[in-house]
């Protein structure tokens, strides 16, 4: 059996289980059953149970595991849990934990709840929080740790082996060591495969990697995950301006941000957060999609007029009101395999200014090819069926016009929002639809009413 079909199997079992427990009262039971569970499976405990489950299930939870879990939660929820907390409980809760954790937990809170949190917070976490959350959000320094190992480069090997010895431990995910001056200034790392092989009597700055690039503290984190990816990455360090190690970044923080980044995409398309709770209020939820369906509203009525504009043609050949909808479906698909398309390219870094026209280009040639072929076909479909051939050769020359535009829209329309700083993957669909099914119609109705209607 598949892993995620056994872990999503065990959740079902462990859900069933806590809500036997909870309906015959047994809340010792279920407080023994949290405190057992990993911090992650607990979340995915509570982002799967209904809201007066969930609630009862959060105050069942000890204290020293509310931290753990509240970075493992979807924002919305995590936000909602921690609004009810007293600001002495999130401090307890937060203590100790990573910085980018620290942040991720803190920063969406309202002003008044965050100074009050941080008035109950040590100096010292103070400070952290304070520091992390001087970096926008979504850049390297967001989620940047500052747990890391510093070595100076005229050391020898030896003294760094026995440095570690004496540490006794390492942070998490470390597989490379900085190398820094006397000021912090980044100079290169080494692995720690390396500093187990090598001569001890070696200096660092022998055997040290200078072509390790440090990633600029105001990276988007959307270009951190692509390098990782690129590179194959475990960790890297992250630098200022001036060049100093300001910390590093995992690779369980770069899953995080492709996660989220898919789950944006996916939710983006139907006009929705991505941090959208799936089991969150009636109300709350209803009012979140409704902003999406008036916009959608309106595209409807554009396409709408567009009929209108066509009642009498539309009056008097019945065929056109059975036949009108084939044109704006087939570009709509065709538009959105190439939004999806482009889409995942500009995320993944793939398309710029040196090769966005070539790609529009070839979208266009495409949306042309498909619209011969599938005009083509309903060419036939629609003379074998009605034996009207000026009725076929008109939704043909529709099909055509439409799936061409569809392609060319898919390519133009994700590339200029993206100029323009909106998301693509948000408001690309509803834009798209609007000009297939506008253009389908107009130019299915439009031909119609000009070699019909005479």
């Amino acid at each position: 059996m598949p892993v995620e079909a056994l872990d999503n199997e065990l959740t079902e079992q462990r859900l069933f289980q806590l809500n036997e427990a909870l309906n015959s009262g047994m809340f010792v039971h279920v407080r023994h059953m949290l405190h057992d569970m990993p911090a992650s499976d607990v979340a995915l405990i509570l982002e799967s149970s209904p809201p007066k489950t969930r609630e009862v299930l959060w105050q069942l939870i000890e204290h020293n595991q509310a931290g753990s879990i509240l970075e493992e939660l979807g924002e919305e929820l995590k936000d909602s849990f921690i609004m009810n907390m007293s600001p002495e409980r999130v401090a307890k809760a937060t203590a100790g934990m990573d910085t980018d954790d620290l942040a991720y937990v803190l920063r969406s809170l309202p002003d008044s709840i965050y100074q009050q949190v941080l008035q109950s917070m040590s100096s010292q976490d103070r400070l952290r929080v304070e520091h992390a959350l001087s970096y926008p959000e979504d850049t390297a320094g967001s989620i940047m740790n500052n747990d890391t190992v510093t070595i100076r480069p005229d050391v020898t090997i030896d003294v760094i082996l026995r440095y570690l010895r004496s540490r006794g431990s390492l942070p998490e995910a470390t597989d490379t060591l900085y190398v820094v001056d006397r000021k912090d200034a980044f100079l290169g790392g080494i692995a720690l495969s390396d500093l187990l092989t090598c001569d001890p009597n070696l200096s660092v700055k022998a055997v040290m990697n200078l072509d390790l690039e440090g990633i600029p503290v105001m990276m988007e984190d959307t270009d951190v995950a692509q390098l990782f990816e690129r590179h194959d990455w475990i960790s890297a360090p992250v630098i200022s301006d001036n060049g100093k190690l300001l910390g590093r970044i995992t690779i369980d923080d770069v899953v995080d941000i492709i996660r989220e980044d898919a789950e944006h995409s996916m939710m983006g398309m139907a006009g929705m957060e991505d941090d959208a709770d799936t089991f969150g209020p009636v109300l709350k939820s209803s009012f979140r999609r409704s902003m999406w369906l008036i916009i959608n509203l309106f595209s409807a009525f554009l396409a709408a007029s567009v009929s209108n504009m066509f009642e009498g043609t539309i009056e008097e050949f019945a065929t056109l009101a059975i036949l009108m909808t084939i044109v704006p479906s087939m570009g709509g698909v065709a538009g959105n395999q190439t939004l999806a398309l482009v889409i995942r390219g500009i995320a993944l870094g793939h398309i710029g200014k040196s090769n966005s026209r070539w790609l529009i280009g070839k979208e266009l040639a495409i949306g042309f090819l498909n619209g011969v072929f599938w005009a083509a076909i309903v060419f036939g479909s629609v003379w074998m069926w009605r034996g009207d051939i000026l009725l076929a050769s008109l939704i043909a020359g529709a099909m055509l016009i439409n799936m061409t535009v569809a392609g060319l829209s898919g390519a133009v329309i994700p590339i200029v929002l993206k100029k323009f700083n909106i998301d693509p993957a948000l408001a690309g669909g509803m834009l798209l639809t609007t000009v297939t099914d506008v253009i389908g119609l107009f130019s299915f109705l439009g031909l119609a009413t000009l070699f019909l209607m005479q």
